[in-house]
C-alpha cells in the first residue's frame, strides 16, 4: 500500500525533504507519495495544507507521515493535523540544544537557506560559475584557480559532482573528458599534465555507462559494449599509471561522491551545506 509523505516548511522545504528522506531510506519495501508544501508562512497557507493532508488521508484510507520544519511559534502552534503521524524537526531538536546552550533558539525562518551571509552566497554564486565555464574541458587556462579537476571517460558523472561541489561547498571544481585518441595514446593529457596533483578520476561500471550513453546518445560506436568497455579499461590503467586516485561512480549518490573525494583529496569545504 502507497502512503503519502508531507515535506512542510515555511521556506524552501529543503531541510524537511533531505532530513525526511535520510529516515525514509531506512525502510525497504515501501512505496511513498512526496508531496512539498513549502513557504506555509501564513495561517490560511497553513489552514490549506491541513485541509490537503486531511482530504489525502480520506482518498487513500492511510494516515499520511508528515516532515515539518515550520519555525514561527504561531504557524507551528496552528499546524495540528488531525491524521497522520507529525515529525516536528525542530520541536524534536531545538528544545535539547536551547538547554544545553543555556540559550533561547530565535525562531526566525530562512536561517538554514536564506542570504544571511553575503561572503558564503558569493562563494557558492562564483564556484558555480566556475564549474559551469570550465566543464568538460572548456577553458583549460584556468586550472590554476581550481582545487581539483575530475577526469573520466564521457558520462562517467564529472558534471554533476563538480556542480555539486560548488553548489554545496563552495569548491572550485573543474573537469576534463579523456578523449579516445588520449586514452588510446595512455599518455596523461597535456592540459592537465601541470595539475596531475589536482587530479582525480572516476570510472563506473560498463553495463551503466553503456545504458547512460544509449539514453543521451545511441549512435554509432559511441554507446556500444566494445567502446565503453575499452575506455574505461584505458582510463583506470591511466589512473593507475600517473597514480592519480579514482573512485566507481556506480553505485554512489552525487552526495557520496562529493564527500568521498573532498576525504580522499584534503580539499577543504569553503562553505557547508
Amino acid at each position: 500500500m502507497r502512503r503519502t509523505v508531507f515535506f512542510v516548511s515555511d521556506q524552501t522545504g529543503v531541510t524537511a525533504e533531505t532530513l525526511g528522506h535520510s529516515l525514509l531510506t531506512q525502510f525497504e519495501g515501501h512505496e511513498f507519495d512526496l508531496v512539498t508544501l513549502p513557504f506555509l508562512d501564513t495561517v490560511d497557507k497553513v489552514d490549506a495544507a491541513l485541509v490537503q493532508i486531511r482530504d489525502r488521508a480520506a482518498e487513500q484510507g492511510v494516515p499520511p507521515i508528515i516532515f515539518s520544519t515550520l519555525v514561527q511559534d504561531d504557524l507551528r502552534l496552528r499546524f495540528t493535523p488531525d491524521v497522520g503521524l507529525l515529525i516536528d524537526f525542530f520541536d524534536t531538536y531545538l528544545p535539547p540544544l536551547e538547554h544545553e546552550l543555556r540559550s533561547k533558539s530565535s525562531h526566525i525562518a530562512g536561517r538554514a537557506h536564506g542570504v544571511n551571509n553575503a561572503g558564503r552566497y558569493d562563494q557558492r554564486i562564483g564556484a558555480t560559475n566556475f564549474a559551469l565555464n570550465n566543464d568538460d574541458g572548456a577553458r583549460v587556462d584556468e586550472y590554476d584557480k581550481a582545487d581539483l579537476i575530475l577526469v573520466g571517460v564521457s558520462r562517467s558523472g564529472k558534471t554533476p559532482t563538480c556542480l555539486y561541489l560548488a553548489l554545496s561547498y563552495g569548491v572550485y571544481a573543474a573537469n576534463y573528458p579523456l578523449s579516445e585518441d588520449e586514452l588510446e595514446s595512455g599518455r596523461l593529457p597535456r592540459a592537465v599534465q601541470e595539475y596531475r596533483h589536482k587530479l582525480y578520476g572516476l570510472t563506473i561500471e560498463p553495463e551503466r555507462l553503456q545504458q547512460i550513453r544509449r539514453e543521451r546518445r545511441a549512435v554509432g560506436s559511441y554507446a556500444t559494449m566494445p567502446q565503453v568497455s575499452f575506455e574505461l579499461r584505458a582510463a583506470e590503467a591511466m589512473y593507475e599509471r600517473y597514480r592519480i586516485p579514482y573512485i566507481d561512480a556506480t553505485q554512489k549518490s552525487i552526495e557520496e561522491l562529493a564527500s568521498t573525494i573532498l576525504l580522499n583529496t584534503g580539499v577543504e569545504r569553503r562553505i557547508r551545506p
